[in-house]
């Protein structure tokens, strides 16, 4: 397994945790301060900057806190060359699921997601 795939795999990890526990000085590590966050799921289209994003996140009460299930997933991690790469993973937070595209760009040697854009899956939740 190459290193560049380990770090990728290490920071989706933190990025799960930092939705689950609505940990915004994790999440402010894995996203790029440049980053974007969008849906076309609502209208008109959900564009967010990290600005933007982090507050709404630091003012949400974690699933964590509700003792919600975790539902991680790691679908594929596609690494283009030294600084490029895609993800494409899966969580929830309560009654939906999430299908996120991830682009992520090395900079400083560090990975970290420049842009997130994802679908939204409304489920029943199961009990």
């Amino acid at each position: 397994m190459s290193t560049a795939f380990q770090d990728i795999y290490a920071l989706l990890q933190d990025y799960f945790d930092a939705l689950y526990f609505c940990d915004v000085e994790k999440l402010q590590r894995v996203f790029h301060p440049s980053a974007i966050y969008a849906t076309a799921d609502e209208t008109p289209l959900l564009y967010r900057t990290m600005a933007e994003y982090v507050p709404i996140v630091a003012a949400r009460q974690s699933p964590a806190s509700r003792n919600e299930a975790r539902r991680d997933h790691v679908d594929a991690i596609d690494i283009a060359g030294e600084n490029t790469a895609v993800a494409r993973v899966r969580c929830s937070i309560g009654a939906r699921d999430f299908v996120d595209f991830l682009t992520l760009v090395r900079t400083d040697g560090q990975w970290r997601i420049i842009a997130k854009v994802f679908q939204i899956l409304e489920r029943q939740i199961q009990e």
